[in-house]
C-alpha cells in the first residue's frame, strides 16, 4: 500500500515540476517515479505469472516515461510498445468467458479506429511510424476491455491511455501550441495506468483462475 500511495502522489504531483525549472534529471526522474512506484507496487503483490507481467507493462511504461526525455519519441514509443505487447498477452491469457456483442463489437472497431485517427493526426512523414505504435495501442485497448479484468478499471484505463496517445498526436498537429494538451496527456494517462494496476492486481489477488497458470 505504501508503493501505491506514494505512486500517486509522484504521478499527481509532477505538474508541479513543470515550472520548477529543475535540471533534466530530476525532471525525468520525477516524471518516472509515478509509473516506477506501480511497477513495484504490481511486484510486491505478484503471485503469478499474470502478476509479473503486469509488473513487466508498468516497467516498460515507467522506462517510456524517461526515456522519451533524451531519445525523443522514437525510444520513448519503442519501450511503450514493448510495454502493450505484453499487456495483449496478458489480457489474452485472461479473456472473459463471455462477452455480449456490444462489447466485442467495441473492441473490433477501437483497433482501425485507433488506428485511423492517430494516423491522420501526425504529419505524413510520420504516419508509418506513429500506425505502427497506434496498431499496439489499440490491441491493447481493445483486448483490455474484453478481458477479465473490470472495465470501470483496467478496461476504462486503457481506453484513457489510448485518449493521452492520440492527443500526443494531436499536439503534433491541429492541437499544436495548445497549453492545456499537455496536462490532458498526462492526466489521462497516469490515472490510466492507476486504474490498471488496480483492476488486474485487485482481480488476481481474488484467487487464480484457469489463466493464471503459466504457459
Amino acid at each position: 500500500m505504501l508503493a501505491l500511495t506514494a505512486a500517486v502522489i509522484g504521478g499527481a504531483s509532477y505538474f508541479a515540476s513543470w515550472d520548477l525549472g529543475l535540471p533534466d534529471g530530476a525532471s525525468l526522474i520525477w516524471k518516472g517515479s509515478g509509473v516506477g512506484l506501480l511497477a513495484v507496487h504490481a511486484a510486491l503483490k505478484a503471485r503469478t505469472l499474470d502478476g509479473w507481467l503486469l509488473c513487466a507493462v508498468m516497467t516498460a511504461g515507467a522506462a517510456g516515461d524517461v526515456l522519451l526525455g533524451p531519445l525523443g519519441p522514437v525510444g520513448g514509443g519503442l519501450a511503450f510498445l514493448i510495454g502493450h505487447l505484453i499487456a495483449i498477452w496478458l489480457y489474452l491469457r485472461n479473456r472473459r468467458p463471455q462477452t455480449t456483442l456490444s462489447q466485442r463489437l467495441l473492441a473490433i472497431l477501437l483497433v482501425p479506429a485507433g488506428v485511423a485517427i492517430a494516423v491522420l493526426l501526425v504529419p505524413q512523414a510520420a504516419r508509418a511510424g506513429v500506425g505502427v505504435y497506434a496498431l499496439g495501442l489499440s490491441l491493447m485497448a481493445a483486448t483490455a476491455w474484453v478481458s477479465r479484468f473490470p472495465r470501470r478499471l483496467t478496461g476504462i484505463g486503457a481506453l484513457m491511455f489510448l485518449a493521452s496517445d492520440l492527443f500526443i498526436f494531436a499536439r503534433m498537429g491541429p492541437l499544436a501550441g495548445r497549453a492545456w494538451v499537455g496536462y490532458a496527456i498526462w492526466g489521462l494517462y497516469f490515472a490510466g495506468q492507476l486504474l490498471i494496476v488496480l483492476g488486474v492486481t485487485r482481480t488476481l489477488a481474488r484467487g487464480r483462475a484457469p489463466a493464471d497458470r503459466p504457459l
